[in-house]
C-alpha cells in the first residue's frame, strides 16, 4: 500500500496573528517620549534663562564706548574686552562698591547662622521634648509664615530707633532672623521628627542629657536640612532690597542691592557700571548656589515632605 501524500494546502500553516506590544513596553515608550519633551523644554527654559546673564556678563566687560555704540550680541563682529567697568565701579568714587559687597558679607553671614541657631534648638524642643501646648505653640510659629513682611516694617523700625541700634548692622540682624524663623523651625522640626526614636532612646538609657543628645546625635543627622536652609537663607539675605532700604538707609551698613539701586537712579545713562555692578551683585549667589546645590536640594525635599 502506498501512503497517501496530504494536499499542499494542507501543510501550509496559517499565518500567525500579529503580536500586540506588551502594556510595559508601550508604557515605558510614552514614558520616553514624555521624558524627551519634558527635556527639550527644561533645556529651552535654561537657554532662555541664562541669555539675559550672558549679556549683562559681556556687557560688564565691553568699553562704554562700544556699550552706547551697539549692543551685546554684535560682540562676536569685532570683540573688545576691558576690567575697567569692574574698577571703576568697585573703586571708582562715584560707586565705590566694595565698601557695600563687605557690608553685604557683614549682613549676610550672622543673619543666616543666628536663625539657623535658634531653629534648631526651637525645633528640637518641639520634637523631643513633651511639654504643655507645644502642638498649639507650633501651630502658632507655623502660622507666623504668612504674616506679609511689609506690615512688620514701620513697627520694627520704630522699635529699633528707640532702642538707639538705628546706623548699625543690629536691626538688619534682627529683622532677617525673625523673618527667617518661622520657615527655619518648621523645615528643621520635620527633618528631625523623622529620625530613628531609637537613637534618642538609646541615649537616654546611656544617661545622655538634651544637650547631649543635641550636640552629638541631632546636629550630624541635620546637616543637609541645615545646609538646605543655610544656602535659601543666604540667597535671600543678599539678594534683599527691601529689608536693607529700610533699615540699612546709612552708607556705613547699607548692603550692596541698595548702592545697585541707587545707582540705577542716578547714573541710569551709565550701563558700564551698572552692568558690572548688577554682576558683582550676582557672582556671590551664583557661586554659593551651584557649588551646593544638591544639598539645598536634598535637604529642602527631605524638610519640606517628611512629617
Amino acid at each position: 500500500m502506498t501512503a497517501q501524500i496530504p494536499a499542499a494546502s494542507t501543510l501550509v500553516e496559517p499565518e500567525a496573528a500579529p503580536k500586540k506590544m506588551p502594556k510595559a513596553t508601550e508604557g515605558s515608550i510614552a514614558l520616553r517620549q514624555k521624558s524627551i519633551w519634558a527635556t527639550l523644554l527644561a533645556a529651552t527654559i535654561a537657554i532662555l534663562w541664562t541669555i539675559p546673564t550672558l549679556g549683562l556678563l559681556i556687557t560688564s566687560f565691553r568699553p562704554q564706548s562700544e556699550i552706547r555704540r551697539s549692543g551685546w550680541w554684535t560682540v562676536w563682529q569685532d570683540p573688545e574686552f576691558t576690567l575697567a567697568n569692574y574698577e571703576a565701579a568697585l573703586f571708582g568714587g562715584s560707586t565705590n562698591l566694595s565698601d557695600y559687597f563687605v557690608n553685604s558679607l557683614v549682613i549676610t553671614i550672622p543673619a543666616v547662622i543666628i536663625p539657623i541657631s535658634i531653629a534648631c534648638m526651637a525645633a528640637y524642643g518641639f520634637a523631643w521634648i513633651d511639654f504643655r501646648g507645644a502642638g498649639l505653640l507650633f501651630i502658632v510659629v507655623f502660622a507666623l509664615q504668612i504674616v506679609p513682611i511689609q506690615v512688620t516694617l514701620i513697627p520694627l523700625l520704630t522699635r529699633f530707633v528707640d532702642a538707639g541700634l538705628n546706623g548699625t548692622f543690629w536691626p538688619i540682624w534682627i529683622a532677617h532672623s525673625i523673618f527667617a524663623l518661622p520657615l527655619a523651625i518648621y523645615l528643621m522640626h520635620n527633618f528631625m521628627n523623622e529620625l530613628p526614636k531609637e537613637l534618642v532612646e538609646a541615649a537616654r538609657v546611656d544617661g545622655a542629657g538634651h544637650l547631649t543628645i543635641f550636640f552629638k546625635i541631632m546636629l550630624p543627622l541635620m546637616m543637609p536640612a541645615i545646609a538646605a536652609f543655610a544656602i535659601f537663607q543666604f540667597l535671600w539675605v543678599w539678594n534683599d532690597l527691601l529689608v536693607g532700604l529700610t533699615f540699612g538707609a546709612s552708607p556705613e551698613v547699607a548692603p550692596l542691592t541698595v548702592r545697585v539701586a541707587e545707582l540705577v537712579g542716578s547714573k541710569g545713562s551709565q550701563w558700564h557700571l551698572l552692568s558690572a555692578g548688577a554682576f558683582i551683585s550676582m557672582v556671590v549667589p551664583l557661586i554659593v548656589f551651584i557649588a551646593f546645590q544638591r544639598f539645598f536640594v536634598r535637604g529642602m525635599l527631605a524638610g519640606s515632605v517628611k512629617g
